[in-house]
């Protein structure tokens, strides 16, 4: 069995990821190894220790991700949550949101790395 430490993606601008990805989830940078621009890497923790881990490489994304973050709302709903954050520099992939209500968006950071957003616990009817 693991822990996971890190979830790390590679990115051509760590400084600038951290700060998107900090603004997505509320996380912080660690206040003993805060984030400069020109920094090897970036960044953020949450309050349970994991770390979303930000390295640089030369490459740039030029396919789909094999991996992606699902995100699930915790104060707004999904549809709050994508109009914000397309206002922080995310992108629209691909919305499968359904009359019903059900369904998610694709959604991409400033490099176009995928993730969903969700339905919160209370679209769900679970809060």
């Amino acid at each position: 069995m693991f822990d996971i430490r890190s979830i790390t993606v590679d990115c051509a601008d760590p400084y600038r990821q951290a700060l998107f990805w900090s603004e997505v989830t509320g996380w912080q940078e660690d206040p003993g190894d805060p984030n400069n621009r020109g920094d090897p890497e970036g960044r953020i923790v949450c309050a349970d220790g994991i770390s979303l881990l930000f390295i640089p490489v030369s490459d740039r994304k030029v396919v789909k991700n094999r991996m992606h973050l699902d995100l699930m709302p915790t104060a707004r709903s999904r549809d709050e949550e994508v109009t914000r954050l397309l206002g922080i520099g995310a992108s629209l992939v691909d919305d499968l949101r359904r009359p019903d209500g059900t369904g998610w968006v694709v959604m991409a950071d400033p490099e176009g790395n995928e993730f969903c957003v969700e339905r919160s616990a209370a679209e769900r009817g679970g809060a």
